[in-house]
């Protein structure tokens, strides 16, 4: 290599060499300090793309776990309210067997009546007050759960339909629900025929029940199944974005015993420039 005194090539290639390894090293640390691989687009366009998908897959199928359970809130109040409904229809079970026995009075009868009236109400209220989140339970309405991983051919629904709940109208699961507003127990006679729809009754509610449990099973179910693909998306996202510690603590090592090198023979070769001055001494 001649000598030359216009251009030092030595001190530019090193200088470019410290540059990258500066970087290199300034990058490494970012990575380190975010726990981040990709902490700007340039880092890795098509992996950064992936990784974003893959979070917004993951963000989707988390509010999805969310309308589930919520779903399964409902189905739960529900389940109660006609838990309670069952305690009713028993006691009013104790009222018509008692009223039809031929050795209560007329008088006891009617006492027995107003207690029965008063069961009646108390189902239809409960029937007409039960809400949740602000909406009534029992309204016959068909409640559309929404499953997403946030596209089109992952979007689906689950319905869970409480119908309605009176006195005039007890089980929705019925083909002919069972209507205890007409029944009494003023006499022996309306007594008996009381006690057969309120049997029938608890019937109906029990299998009300066991509709509302099969599709409070079916939410839980999918709520299991949208938790296993978050944990899979996440891992697969992590596997993407999250930065390989390991691997930057021995770049950052290599890349400060390069800086250091690199310093020294970007000083080195301006010592060569000064060299030539002694050829003119």
């Amino acid at each position: 290599m001649s000598m030359s005194i216009l251009n030092n090539i030595p001190g530019l290639e090193a200088q470019n060499q410290l540059n990258q390894t500066s970087q290199n090293l300034s990058s490494t640390l970012e990575q380190l300090s975010s726990g981040s691989r990709l902490n700007s687009g340039a880092d890795d366009p098509a992996g950064l793309a992936i990784a974003n998908g893959l979070t917004a897959n993951t963000t989707a199928l988390t509010q999805s776990a969310q309308n589930a359970t919520d779903g399964v809130g409902m189905l739960q109040v529900a389940d109660g309210a006609l838990s309670q409904v069952t305690t009713l229809l028993n006691t009013a079970v104790t009222l018509a067997t008692e009223a039809s026995n031929g050795t209560v009075s007329s008088a006891q009868q009617a006492s027995m009546d107003n207690e029965f009236t008063a069961i009646k109400s108390e189902i239809t209220r409960i029937g007409s007050s039960t809400t949740y989140n602000g909406s009534q339970v029992f309204s016959g309405n068909t409640t559309k759960v929404f499953i997403s991983d946030g596209t089109s051919a992952g979007a689906s629904t689950i319905d869970a339909s409480v119908g309605t709940l009176s006195s005039s109208s007890i089980g929705f699961s019925a083909s002919s629900p069972t209507n205890l507003a007409t029944d009494s127990l003023t006499s022996v006679s309306s007594a008996q025929s009381a006690l057969q729809d309120i049997t029938t009754a608890i019937a109906n509610v029990a299998n009300d029940r066991g509709k509302i449990g099969a599709d409070v099973n079916r939410l839980q179910s999918a709520t299991n199944v949208v938790n296993t693909q978050v944990q899979n998306l996440t891992s697969a996202e992590s596997s993407i974005s999250s930065a390989n510690i390991a691997q930057d603590v021995a770049q950052m090592s290599q890349d400060n015993i390069l800086q250091s090198t690199g310093m020294a023979a970007l000083q080195q070769s301006n010592q060569m420039q000064q060299s030539i001055l002694k050829l003119l001494q």
